[in-house]
């Protein structure tokens, strides 16, 4: 069967592709990806998360934060949000072109999202035409979306998040829904929409899930010309040749992630471009170290196989001696009372004798063994914490209230910000965590890229319209 092709779709009041760039934060999607995806006549995303600004000469300003306090901390990271996220919709609209359509994309759980949203609307009226967000459940995103006159499309990674959603907030402000995500929990990079009902282990198959959305959409009076937009996985549109001009599905646009991030104007550093020609299937690691407390999606580099093994030294103990906890730990933890089980005091006197002398709890009643550097590492960048999220497992900060999550702080994890902030300005690839999509080892099998190609924006939306 033949490529059937897309046909545009009217968006913000013009003819745009349905093609939606994803916007991934942290300065791996910005103003020359977005507006150069928007003048070729898509939908270009600028990420709205820890967004880049610059100085008079044009370099790019280090987020460095002065203050002593983390909420102070926290202020001087919503500054830096805002004053980047509103220089990127600025250059993104001007190498638009009045071509396409620009959107921002924020997560709902960073920490300040909404007044970062807000802030950000403020000063780039009449340039962005829709929001998209999702991790979370952004319930307020309609009534911000209403105060700016914006098209909100939430991100959803089931029929039954979308329903929530619309039930308690969205259906009083219909008209704005430009589009509804969805995000395979099992195919898209990033931070993944799982739920605690749905095996990380078993992939389920999308066009049901849609399908199921699309009713959903339609029982609540949504109509067909809102479009779904199949992120995760998208890589040929051949592919979804049956989803397309699907009566049961209704409209249908596709966003891309992870093929963006190969081209001439993705802001990734060129080790992190070369590294993902080299990728095989499986390489991309579904996991949950985030301190999101989320599942997300990256690479399986050195920096999560450390995480991974990390993890797998951990024991189970008691503050008294109780059931199989009957002997005293002593390693890793100096003169305090834990018992453990005695099968797990030979492992834990084992990862001593390798190096990993110091014991550190978790909020789950166990301990983890790291080494000292590690120990050091860890305990520095969970007092430098910015509270870059609204809840974060690793530094037990939350951005509202009295400011702590109330649970221990999570050795297990890492600070989200410090890595992504590091590998998009040039730190090591195999120290930080690179997020991709579950397809991108295509880079590798794909002729398109063969030979070191690599395409401009332009050039990709023009070869993804042919099919390939």
């Amino acid at each position: 069967m033949s490529f059937k092709g897309l046909k545009p779709i009217i968006y913000g009041g013009r003819e745009v592709w349905p093609l939606v760039e994803g916007g991934k934060g942290v300065a791996a999607t910005n103003h020359m990806s977005s507006g150069a995806w928007a003048a070729a006549g898509g939908i270009g995303t600028v990420s709205a998360v820890n967004a880049d600004s610059y100085d008079a000469e044009g370099k790019i300003i280090p987020q460095i934060y002065n203050a002593l306090t983390r909420k102070e901390r926290h202020q001087e990271l919503i500054d830096y949000a805002i004053d980047g996220a509103v220089e990127q919709v600025r250059r993104a609209f001007d190498i638009s072109g009045g071509k396409g359509a620009i959107n921002i994309n924020v997560l709902w759980e960073m920490g300040g999202a909404q007044q970062i949203l807000e802030g950000v609307l403020e000063k780039t009226r009449g340039m962005v035409t829709g929001v998209t967000c999702g991790a979370g459940m952004p319930y307020k995103l309609s009534e911000i979306a209403a105060r700016f006159n914006v098209n909100y499309l939430p991100i959803v990674s089931s029929a039954r998040a979308f329903r929530a959603l619309w039930k308690r907030a969205y259906h009083k402000v219909a008209d704005l829904m430009g589009a509804v995500v969805y995000e395979d929990p099992w195919l898209a990079g990033g931070h993944n929409g799982l739920s605690n009902a749905e095996d990380p282990l078993k992939p389920e198959d999308p066009y049901p899930r849609v399908k199921a959305l699309r009713d959903t959409m339609r029982a609540e009076g949504v109509p067909d010309s809102v479009p779904i937009v199949m992120a995760g996985g998208v890589w040929f549109l051949r592919d979804w040749n049956e989803w397309i001009d699907n009566p049961e599905l209704g409209s249908i646009a596709f966003q891309y992630g992870t093929r963006p991030l190969l081209t001439h104007e993705s802001p990734i550093p060129q080790a992190w471009k070369d590294h993902l020609r080299t990728l095989e299937p499986g390489d991309v690691l579904l996991h949950r170290f985030s301190p999101t407390g989320f599942y997300s999606s990256a690479v399986r580099n050195p920096f999560l196989r450390n995480l991974e093994a990390r993890s797998e030294r951990q024991i189970p103990y008691s503050k008294v001696e109780a059931g199989v906890h009957t002997v005293r730990l002593d390693v890793g933890v100096k003169g305090k009372n834990f018992w453990v089980a005695p099968k797990d005091l030979e492992r834990a006197r084992t990862w001593s004798a390798q190096g990993f002398t110091d014991g550190l709890r978790t909020p789950d009643d166990t301990i983890i063994f790291v080494n000292p550097a590690e120990r050091d590492e860890i305990r520095k960048d969970q007092a430098d914490c910015m509270g870059c999220l609204s809840h974060c497992g690793f530094s037990s900060w939350k951005d509202h209230d009295d400011y702590t999550t109330g649970r221990l702080a999570d050795p297990r994890s890492f600070c989200i910000q410090k890595t992504l902030q590091d590998i998009a300005h040039g730190g090591p690839i195999d120290e930080n965590l690179m997020f991709a999509g579950h397809a991108a080892y295509k880079f590798k099998q794909d002729p398109f890229y063969s030979n070191g190609f690599t395409p401009t924006v332009k050039e990709l939306v023009d070869r993804i319209l042919t099919g390939d």
